[in-house]
């Protein structure tokens, strides 16, 4: 039944002998480049793979030349890949349930390949929950402070409404921790971070937890302790328009957000009623001899429009909605990076006043004004690059998410307009009695 959760399954180990080399080249890329989309444009198998049947038996085939799906197999977007080469790959699988005394929690099997020196061995496998993930993610902010570390999906979950050990709940923070990786992976300098080593590769991270808060950067030093209270004299234009930029985007998505959760719900409430409207007609065609066979007919296509309903309901929860919360919490992490440059040419700002305050003749900027200057100019330099590459990730992101469900809205009227065709020879090819 929709709605209810399903128990977590408990997938057993799989050696990484038996798993590819990402690096290693396959038969396909050896033939050419093939005019394939990119996998989150691939069709679940809950759809791809269930066939319509019509009321009298028949098999449907959907896949016309004209049909979605076949547009979408000939198309590439233009911006998939990036040409750099990649030596680094992650994954994000296996959920598994651990039941303690204590506390119940799920960890997550994170597979590291790698061609990189920084690396002691070419393959990892560890173990890890989402304190661990969250643990990573602060130390990169501290290490980090002027790059945009990508966000993690959200720790609490509302008791009674959401079941956190749910097979749905863990596959969609699953996605969402696997992607929050991904997206560290391709970054040129986060990739490098000797914290996101020891996550891959340590067998115990409470060992590297024990040791407590590790130092701050001198960057992150001149950020966390500047004095809030300045205000900036010569914010740059561009910051100042990224500012506004996002508190424009956030709302937006967060508009479409809920509105997209009151269309599911009604999708929901819409299809219990249909559950309960199709046997009707099956129970009314035992009473009636002669609309017998049209009347299971159309009880069948409510049975398949059934189907495809929750499908679509299913794909909008587990692919639409988790993308725009994604990027609502994106440009948060975004806004909190800006506040931070803004400290720190606060900081050089007040100390250029220091010193026109002391009127004296110096033949130089004194250096402690000249490292704040560098920090801020690299502040800048990090910031415009970062921002650079997460416009061009949200731009490939919502043209794979908006193409995915068009195409997924497609596939469910195509489904109901066929099988709602299926009954109109019923009704033609019946003679009538004398």
């Amino acid at each position: 039944a929709a709605g209810v959760p399903r128990a977590l399954p408990s997938s057993g180990p799989k050696s990484l002998r038996e798993m590819p080399h990402p690096l290693a080249t396959s038969s396909s890329e050896e033939m050419g480049p093939a005019l394939t989309p990119s996998p989150d444009l691939l069709l679940p198998r809950s759809i791809a793979d269930k066939d319509l049947s019509l009321p009298n038996g028949t098999p449907v085939d959907t896949s016309s030349p004209a049909s979605s799906s076949s547009l979408l197999n000939r198309l590439q977007l233009d911006d998939d890949l990036d040409g750099e080469t990649r030596d680094l790959f992650v994954t994000v699988d296996d959920p598994k349930k651990h039941v303690c005394t204590m506390e119940t929690y799920i960890t997550y099997r994170v597979t590291t390949k790698t061609t990189r020196a920084e690396f002691d061995l070419p393959e990892y496998s560890v173990r890890r929950r989402y304190q661990d993930f969250d643990w990573l993610r602060n130390k990169l902010e501290e290490s980090q402070p002027t790059h945009l570390i990508p966000p993690l999906p959200e720790k609490f979950v509302v008791k009674g409404v959401v079941d956190r050990f749910s097979e749905e709940f863990v596959e969609t923070r699953r996605k969402a921790l696997d992607k929050f990786l991904k997206r560290i992976t391709d970054h040129p300098v986060l990739s490098f971070n000797e914290h996101f080593n020891v996550f891959l590769t340590a067998k115990d991270l409470n060992a590297y937890k024990k040791q407590g808060m590790a130092l701050l950067s001198k960057m992150g030093e001149s950020v966390k302790y500047v004095t809030g209270g300045y205000k900036l004299r010569n914010r740059p234009l561009e910051f100042a328009a990224v500012g506004e930029y996002l508190d424009t985007f956030s709302l937006k998505l967060g508009t479409i957000d809920r509105i997209a959760q009151r269309i599911i719900k009604e999708q929901l409430e819409y299809l219990v009623e249909l559950r309960e409207y199709g046997p009707v007609y099956s129970t009314w065609g035992g009473l009636e001899v002669e609309l017998s066979e049209p009347l299971e007919g159309v009880s069948a296509c409510i049975g398949n429009c059934c189907t495809a309903l929750e499908e679509l309901s299913e794909d909008m929860t587990e692919d639409f909605l988790p993308v725009l919360r994604e990027y609502i919490l994106y440009s948060e992490s975004m806004k909190n990076v800006l506040k931070k440059r803004d400290q720190v040419q606060a900081e050089y700002e007040a100390k250029l006043e220091a010193v026109a305050l002391k009127k004296e003749d110096r033949p130089k900027v004194p250096t402690d004004v000249e490292k704040c200057q560098d920090r801020v100019e690299c502040f800048n330099a990090d910031l415009k690059a970062d921002m650079e590459r997460w416009q061009n990730n949200k731009r490939q992101d919502f043209r794979q998410l908006l193409m995915g469900m068009a195409d997924k809205n497609i596939q469910y009227y195509e489904k109901c307009l066929t099988a709602w065709e299926s009954i109109i020879p019923l009704l033609q090819d019946k003679p009538e009695t004398k």
